[in-house]
């Protein structure tokens, strides 16, 4: 009788499998917290993230604009952003990065419409204005104006993916400006004349004010009156709305 009861109290002393269970159930994992359902929503929020970074970083600047600031725009906890990227250097670069992918989809968009009404070089140059006025000054414009004046604290690796992409864009323009060049419309050499116009172009980011200046319409006649010898017929093929 004496052997049973030795058992019976070596099986009461014997963890069972549930017991050994729960501590480690219990027990935090090391490292970050697990990510809310927020947070697993990686695309969604990512993308406000982005947005909000760059209406921040347009109208603050990059260095007066903290982490803290974006989340709280988003509302997120102030480490959440880092969820979704490495540090406030990557964000500013997927502020630019997405600022120029999407000035190329929207180009591409306004060229291609306009090429169903055949239009010639000189028609072309002002849709090409008219649009690059609308990526800069436009609704969502805070990504480019970002890109321009912000550069300096991203990569040389960062800038470099930026350029191509900025190449992207820009070789869109280089068959109208010959084309406008071999007609006399264009006097400078081209690629100097490219230069210049995206120089002027780009600088209205800096002193545009729509409740005060003129639309982008009239800003886009006003450059190619400004770049093109016979610009100002362009004005009598322009609609107008009652």
């Amino acid at each position: 009788m004496e052997k049973p009861l030795a058992r019976s109290r070596a099986a009461d002393r014997t963890p069972t499998a549930a017991a050994s269970a729960a501590p480690a159930a219990e027990k935090r994992p090391r490292g970050r917290p697990r990510k809310t359902i927020d947070e697993r929503d990686d695309g969604n929020r990512r993308v406000e993230l982005v947005n909000a970074a760059a209406r921040l970083f347009r109208r603050k600047g990059f260095e007066a604009t903290s982490t803290r600031d974006i989340a709280a725009a988003v509302g997120m906890h102030s480490g959440s952003p880092f969820y979704h990227f490495k540090s406030k250097g990557a964000l500013l670069h997927a502020v630019m990065d997405e600022g120029m992918r999407n000035a190329i989809a929207r180009q591409a968009a306004a060229l291609d419409v306009a090429a169903a009404s055949a239009p010639d070089a000189l028609a072309l140059l002002q849709v090409l204005i008219r649009n690059h006025f609308d990526v800069l000054l436009g609704p969502g414009s805070d990504f480019i104006p970002v890109m321009l004046y912000e550069s300096r604290s991203i990569t040389a690796k960062q800038r470099t993916a930026l350029a191509r992409l900025q190449g992207d864009y820009e070789a869109r323009w280089e068959p109208v400006l010959q084309a406008l060049h071999k007609q006399g419309q264009l006097k400078a050499p081209v690629k100097l004349a490219r230069l210049l116009i995206f120089g002027a172009l780009n600088w209205s980011v800096q002193w545009f004010d729509a409740k005060k200046g003129a639309s982008l319409d009239e800003l886009a006649e006003a450059a190619m009156s400004l770049f093109m010898a016979s610009a100002p017929e362009l004005k009598a093929t322009r609609k107008h709305t009652p």
